[in-house]
């Protein structure tokens, strides 16, 4: 990595993913130079920790990125969309979490184990975009298998975290949890029904194809992170009562023929996986092993027996951290090792 230091702001820095891009930057050792912690009015006076210091929270403005180098935005598409072109006017390049750019056809949309090369679009407007976190543990498993056997056709079902949608989702889940164990009345106001002992079929909004926005990201952000519009891809994304770690049940038909033991012999030396697959011993991924963790699990490799050339699997990877916050700072060393 780079010996030189950078100016580095966390727009965003209160939230879930925001904290965790703090902690992310101190964990993988990013040469920061200075700091600045950004998030809306009314943060202002917090103060955050970064390797023992604390630095009070700032309000987010146009002003905001004056000799800033780089900056994570983690605040929501509007605000990206309203503060991330100022921060580039500055000279600042900015990694957005949003959806705000992510198809936007001069930003890149990068996975660093997938398509690092991306990253150099960041010179078209001063922006990378950071895929959704569905997105982003699927295309970790299946560019090995893309890049070898070509991919034809995926199906995916997910199995989301309520921390996608913020810590509001994470509490009303505890006190959902809490009341119906206690045989109370409980309310929902992040989601349209009660999640807890519940699964949700429904994240984002719907949209005239009968899709949810969040399954059509996943079909769109997939083709255009692996330049292959010619893949075929259905997705059906669902909200489960978990706190943290995305699940994935993949079926993914190939474009030559493959064996489930050999792709398990090569997602056992992928970038960014951990095999977890022996059923006998009762391994496979789970949620709360994922948490808290950087690589994605990937297990119950197996053979399609209903149609040639398919492999089924299960993919779990811990949303805020690699599904947000360490893509983001992967995206920022790769930056900084190769154009800064």
């Amino acid at each position: 990595m780079s010996e030189k230091k950078y100016n580095v702001a966390v727009a965003g820095a209160t939230g879930n993913v925001g904290t965790q891009m703090i902690t992310c930057l101190e964990e993988r050792n990013f040469p920061v130079k200075s700091i600045k912690f950004l998030a809306s009015k009314r943060s202002v006076g917090r103060k955050l920790s970064f390797k023992g210091d604390s630095f009070p929270v700032e309000e987010l403005t146009k002003e905001s990125f004056q000799d800033i180098d780089i900056a994570l935005f983690s605040a929501g598409g509007g605000t990206s969309e309203k503060f991330a072109p100022f921060a580039a006017k500055a000279g600042c390049i900015v990694i957005d979490n949003s959806s705000a750019w992510r198809m936007d056809p001069e930003v890149p949309l990068v996975v660093p184990e997938a398509n690092p090369h991306a990253v150099a679009g960041y010179k078209n407007k001063g922006i990378i975009a950071n895929p959704n976190c569905s997105t982003i543990q699927m295309i970790v498993a299946l560019n090995p298998i893309y890049r070898k056997w070509g991919i034809k056709r995926i199906v995916v079902s997910t199995y989301q975290a309520v921390s996608g949608s913020g810590k509001k989702a994470i509490d009303e889940l505890f006190d959902q949890t809490r009341a119906k164990i206690n045989s109370l009345e409980c309310e929902s106001k992040v989601y349209p029904h009660p999640i807890a002992f519940n699964c949700l079929p429904h994240i984002d909004v719907f949209l005239e194809n009968g899709y949810t926005k969040e399954e059509m990201k996943m079909v769109n952000e997939t083709r255009k992170i692996l330049e292959d519009d010619n893949i075929a891809i259905t997705a059906t994304t669902v909200r489960v009562p978990v706190f943290i770690s995305h699940s994935e049940s993949i079926n993914v038909e190939t474009g030559e023929s493959v064996l489930a033991d050999e792709v398990k012999s090569l997602l056992e030396k992928a970038p960014g996986v951990k095999l977890v697959d022996d059923p006998e011993k009762n391994l496979y991924p789970l949620a709360i092993d994922a948490a808290g963790q950087d690589l994605t699990l990937v297990g119950r490799i197996r053979q399609d027996e209903s149609i040639q050339n398919a492999i089924n699997m299960w993919v779990v990877a811990d949303n805020i951290r690699k599904g947000a916050a360490t893509n983001a700072v992967q995206i920022a060393e790769i930056l900084i090792k190769e154009y800064l």
